[in-house]
């Protein structure tokens, strides 16, 4: 197309300026793809996203590693036979494409194109590689960059065809050497009409310009804007050791997260399983790494039970035909946990392999053998790695993982109350953790969506065709002096393969693993300040939240309030905990362990000072009897302090009742700790100034009542079994 302006001139002589715009059909994008990378995929969504046509290459490159040593040069004798066949009018964008992205389309390029009026332009550096000794032969400039980059430049067909001309070098010769000698040579250069793009309007490569760019949110798209120069490039080039800052960029650019649209690329090359016959279902192996003493690993396993794909119609307790499972219990604590497990549903798994802490076999080698026990059996699709610390609390994790289809994903796993995740989203100059622009928006959900990373840990799933092909080797967990999960990311990393986690769905969190008691027969009782939210579901009663909104709340005798608190699993730790550590007192009035040594109704007990559990009873009734008290008493607040805590024992035998009495308290705690008719029988409270009496005490639910004047009380005679309670006496 012609653009004719006309200007008039003091001199009345008329001056027509034609200008050829260029037509995006005259664009031809020619890249060097050897394999189809995750890299070149990315590449291949930003070109369709804005229509390019893009030609490529099969071949198997020869080019020489761009990271070590020059190389690159079997580009330019693809790019010289390329041209033989090419119509003279076209323009052609020759592009690297495994760390390169797009950020606008043709018709933005051609204009930029023109308007350097040069027929070839090369993209910009900062840094001159491969020959620093050439840069006083470079022409200045009086702003930009003034080092050329290879790894990107545009020009038309004739001047293309002229500056590969004299190229005779070898498929692993520096390409970029080659062009840069024709553009330090001033007759060269204006023969063939180079420039190069100084102030990144069309290219941008990263390498040692980090600081200059960053993400420029638009209304539905996300470009690329170098600050320094004010600049909306075209094209973004992860070029050098910057593929990790363009990963980061390409989970934006160009419309794969924005702000109005959310994640749009999230639902691209997706795996459905919905519909699927039994017959179809997916093979896959689930790793199982046992590797400290960990809490709540009963738990654990209950819940990967229950974990499945597609879920039963009932979402209960078989994973479906086609799982396998290996399983690395490197903690000897943990062992009666394990055969547990495979005792009641090892034989609901096709198979299960059991490393355990006697074969001496060390952390990477177990996760090594896992990938390889997978990738020699057929029919495995997928490999599932799981530390035992993780909480996945989402029955459809391993469905939504691999509906996503990617190499290697994993689910968004956090510690409660933290900023920790089970992934990084940037890395420091010495590989370790940095924190991206986008971390916490992320951890905390506000940008939601499926994005690349440079590390994972603890729970992540890959293809078993990757692990077959690109992850082949024997050893991807170890690499220098890095720990496991870092060499694991790196050499990852290193074959090209990309990492994603999804925070799309909430997944479950971390276990904290700091002081974890191993001296307990229940150490899980002792993790209400660690892992309070495991803690509460493993240990709370499972209507306790539910006390005020549904009116739980019973009073059965005058100001005798009677609800739900501790779960049944709580009630029976407790029980054995005690049982276990078997010091019961002989029920007599002298008593050492209370002040004063004497006790005026005396009962065979234990206290919770006795087997150091005092901090966390007291937790307990701060955080789930002082919410109760302050609605049931009003105008009275409480710290939930106590003199005494203790489990009573009522037998028949032994000491079956116990007298009327007041309690040395402001108000009085009871919880039953096993079931009347089951356990016992007999049993129970009477209130003598009512006249009341709770005979069936419900497992789990506490009586609250006033201690010192009000409330004289007594416990009825047990006739049969054994009766457990557990006794608070609290004051402000």
């Amino acid at each position: 197309r012609w653009n004719i302006i006309f200007h008039t001139l003091p001199t009345l002589t008329l001056v027509i300026y034609l200008n050829i715009v260029l037509s995006s059909d005259n664009l031809l994008v020619l890249t060097v793809a050897t394999k189809e990378t995750d890299g070149f995929r990315r590449f291949m969504r930003s070109a369709r996203h804005f229509n390019y046509t893009v030609l490529g290459n099969g071949d198997t490159w020869n080019g020489g590693d761009y990271m070590t040593a020059p190389g690159g040069g079997q580009k330019v004798n693809l790019l010289k036979a390329a041209l033989q066949n090419m119509e003279e009018d076209k323009v052609v964008l020759f592009i690297d494409s495994y760390d390169v992205v797009f950020a606008s389309g043709p018709k933005e390029l051609l204009k930029k194109f023109q308007q350097t009026n040069h027929k070839v332009v090369f993209s910009a550096e900062t840094l001159i590689w491969p020959d620093r000794h050439l840069e006083d032969k470079y022409p200045h400039v009086r702003e930009g960059k003034r080092f050329l980059g290879s790894g990107g430049f545009i020009g038309y067909v004739p001047n293309l065809k002229e500056m590969v001309s004299d190229w005779s070098g070898k498929d692993n010769d520096s390409d970029q050497l080659f062009f840069t000698k024709i553009y330090i040579n001033p007759e060269k250069r204006k023969s063939i009409n180079i420039t190069l793009d100084n102030k990144c309007r069309m290219f941008q490569n990263l390498y040692g310009s980090l600081d200059e760019v960053v993400l420029k949110f638009e209304d539905g798209r996300v470009r690329a804007r170098n600050v320094l120069y004010d600049t909306l490039p075209v094209i973004v080039h992860g070029n050098g050791p910057t593929k990790l800052q363009i990963n980061y960029l390409g989970n934006y650019i160009p419309k794969v997260w924005t702000f109005e649209t959310g994640c749009s690329g999230c639902l691209e090359d997706l795996r459905p399983l919905s519909g699927l016959k039994e017959s179809e279902y997916h093979w896959w192996f689930i790793g199982i790494f046992i590797q400290q003493p960990t809490p709540f690993v009963s738990v654990f396993f209950e819940r990967l039970h229950k974990t499945g794909i597609p879920p039963k119609p009932t979402q209960t307790l078989h994973l479906q035909p086609g799982e396998r499972n290996k399983l690395y219990n490197g903690e000897q604590h943990h062992e009666g946990q394990v055969n547990s497990f495979l005792k009641d549903h090892g034989t609901d798994y096709l198979d299960v392999k059991v490393i355990g802490p006697e074969e001496n076999i060390d952390r990477e080698t177990s996760r090594n053998l896992g990938f390889e026990m997978c990738r020699q059996d057929k029919d495995c699709e997928y490999f599932f790695s799981v530390d035992i610390e993780v909480v996945l609390k989402n029955k459809d994790t391993l469905k939504i993982l691999i509906e996503q289809n990617e190499p290697v994903i994993a689910p968004m796993i956090t510690r409660e109350g933290r900023l920790w995740t089970n992934f990084w989203g940037a890395l420091s100059a010495d590989g370790y953790y940095a924190r991206s622009e986008d971390y916490v928006d992320i951890v905390q959900r506000r940008r939601v969506g499926v994005w690349n990373v440079p590390y994972l840990t603890k729970v992540y799933m890959v293809k078993a065709s990757v692990l077959r092909e690109e992850l082949s080797a024997n050893d991807l967990f170890s690499f220098g002096n890095m720990d496991m999960d870092m060499a694991f990311c790196h050499n990852v990393r290193n074959k090209g393969v990309f990492m994603y986690v999804t925070n799309m769905h909430t997944f479950g969190r971390l276990l904290s693993t700091e002081n974890y008691q191993m001296t307990h027969l229940h150490n899980d009782l002792w993790q209400i300040f660690e892992n309070p939210m495991d803690w509460e579901e493993r240990y709370i009663h499972e209507n306790y939240t539910k006390i005020m909104r549904d009116k739980l709340i019973e009073t059965p005798c005058p100001d005798v309030y009677w609800f739900p608190i501790l779960s049944v699993t709580g009630c029976d730790h407790i029980v054995e905990e005690m049982e276990n550590f078997g010091q019961w007192s002989g029920g007599g009035n002298t008593d050492t362990r209370i002040q004063g040594g004497y006790e005026n109704v005396p009962t065979i007990d234990i206290h919770m000072t006795q087997i150091n559990y005092q901090k966390e009873w007291h937790k307990i009734l701060l955080d789930y009897v002082a919410p109760i008290t302050e609605k049931m008493y009003p105008g009275y607040y409480t710290k939930a302090q106590f003199e005494l805590a203790f489990v009573v024992r009522y037998k028949p035998d032994e000491q079956p009742l116990l007298r009327p009495h007041h309690d040395a308290s402001t108000f009085t705690v009871n919880i039953a700790l096993n079931q009347k008719q089951i356990d016992y029988q007999g049993g129970g409270c009477r209130f003598l100034r009512y006249n009341c009496s709770v005979e069936a005490p419900r497992k789990g639910w506490a009586l609250m009542h006033p201690g010192r004047l009000t409330h004289y009380h007594e416990g009825l005679r047990v006739t049969a079994g054994t009766r457990y309670i557990a006794v608070s006496f609290v004051d402000p």
